[in-house]
């Protein structure tokens, strides 16, 4: 215990103010959300849900101040990484090495950022939690790949299947809870909001250090970079691009007319059209990768439930078009054959598209980004799914940048 006059409120606040004096860049985002001292026996230390933050009356009792403010930190840093909503696959995969993977990230960055002249300090009870010097610099897919090889390694066959925080056969693991049902629970529109809120927060913190010379986090510019999960991207482009008006209702409102003030009924569909995924087989996207996203695009198509959808694999030509009816999805990642391996002249699909007559709702394509010849011409919705090439900037549709490791 600590003695001191203040009451968990009044330190929770201090610390707060301390960090935000400290480095004003991170002022922005510590505003967003609300920031809460709990006597809620569920939440023994401390918990976010990618937006708000909660923090144990009787745990905050035992830390000093700067160990409150390695807390505090821990807390934002979930939220300004927005971990709860780009890493749920991670965690759907195994709940335990997600949470220690986020950790390893976040602590690693404090313990460089902040702990000079003990600012905040992973001391007392902190004691424990996820920090390793080797994943510096890496983020948490790669962090939660080693870990899973490791464990691989050792025979380990997963998660304990609790779901929990779990830890690490070298006893550490989070300190905090990942509320990660909470951060599910805010609709799609919810997520964009909190998404945009905290770019913007972001933007503008950097903009106040130039100006005023300050330190406290010299990765601003890699903030900027917000990582995305491609498979939320991927899944909201689909069902954007085909909603339809099957039936309407009012539990979700269309957005359209709010500005005016006005209540509309949005509409929704059960079943859209056909779908066209183009697959570049150029020679760099793998076996594994493929599967993985043929994989999500079957599990959309769940969801959707497409009338079908046109499998085209292309490189300077379409070298193979496959077509799967509705009824055939389940089959698409077993049953399909790759072909192809030259060229990437992505202008092939296009001109393919147009000469069959094919006329989908959207098209998602899988490409390297190293093309040729320009982008296509396309007629109906397009989202390009780039691997490994964050230079590629396509001029026409949506990107969505992959890396081959959070595959």
């Amino acid at each position: 215990m600590f003695v001191t006059n203040l009451t968990e409120e009044q330190r929770l606040s201090k610390a707060v103010v301390a960090i935000m004096s400290r480095c004003p860049a991170l002022a922005g985002v510590m505003m967003i959300g609300e920031r809460t001292i709990t006597d809620d026996p569920t939440i023994p230390t401390a918990c976010t849900n990618g937006r708000d933050e909660f923090y144990s009356r009787g745990f905050v009792k035992q830390l000093n101040d700067a160990e409150l403010r390695f807390l505090v930190l821990h807390e934002m840093y979930h939220k300004v990484f927005q971990h709860l909503h780009i890493w749920r696959h991670l965690y759907d995969e195994d709940p335990q090495l997600a949470n220690c993977a986020n950790d390893y990230v976040i602590n690693q960055k404090i313990i460089d950022e902040f702990t000079k002249e003990g600012f905040a300090t992973m001391t007392g009870v902190l004691l424990g939690g996820c920090h390793d010097e080797r994943f510096r610099g890496m983020d948490s897919a790669q962090v939660y790949k080693l870990l899973r090889e490791e464990r691989q390694d050792d025979g380990d066959d997963g998660d304990d299947g609790d779901g929990g925080s779990g830890s690490l056969p070298n006893g550490q693991k989070p300190f905090d809870i990942h509320d990660w049902d909470g951060a599910q629970e805010m609709d799609a529109e919810e997520k964009r909001e909190l998404a945009r809120e905290i770019d913007e927060a972001i933007r503008q913190g950097a903009l106040v250090a130039g100006k005023l010379g300050s330190g406290g986090d010299r990765d601003l510019a890699e903030l900027l970079k917000p990582q995305v999960d491609w498979r939320e991207v991927l899944r909201e482009f689909v069902q954007d691009t085909c909603a339809g008006s099957d039936y309407s209702t009012y539990r979700r409102p269309n957005r359209r007319y709010l500005s005016s003030g006005i209540y509309m009924p949005s509409g929704i569909t059960e079943q859209v059209g056909e779908l066209v995924v183009a697959i570049d087989t150029s020679g760099s996207i793998r076996q594994r990768e493929l599967s993985a996203f043929l994989t999500e695009v079957k599990e959309i198509c769940d969801t959707v439930h497409p009338d079908g959808v046109r499998l085209l694999y292309w490189d300077t030509q379409v070298c193979r078009d496959e077509k799967y009816e509705a009824d055939e999805l389940d089959q698409i990642v077993t049953s399909t054959k790759p072909a192809g391996g030259g060229g990437t002249d992505v202008t092939c699909v296009t001109d393919y598209i147009r000469e069959h007559n094919i006329n989908a709702q959207a098209a998602i394509v899988l490409t390297d980004g190293y093309i040729w010849g320009g982008w296509g011409q396309w007629t109906m919705p397009v989202l390009w799914c780039v691997m490994d090439n964050e230079d590629a900037k396509p001029d026409v549709g949506k990107t969505v940048h992959i890396k081959s490791g959070d595959m």
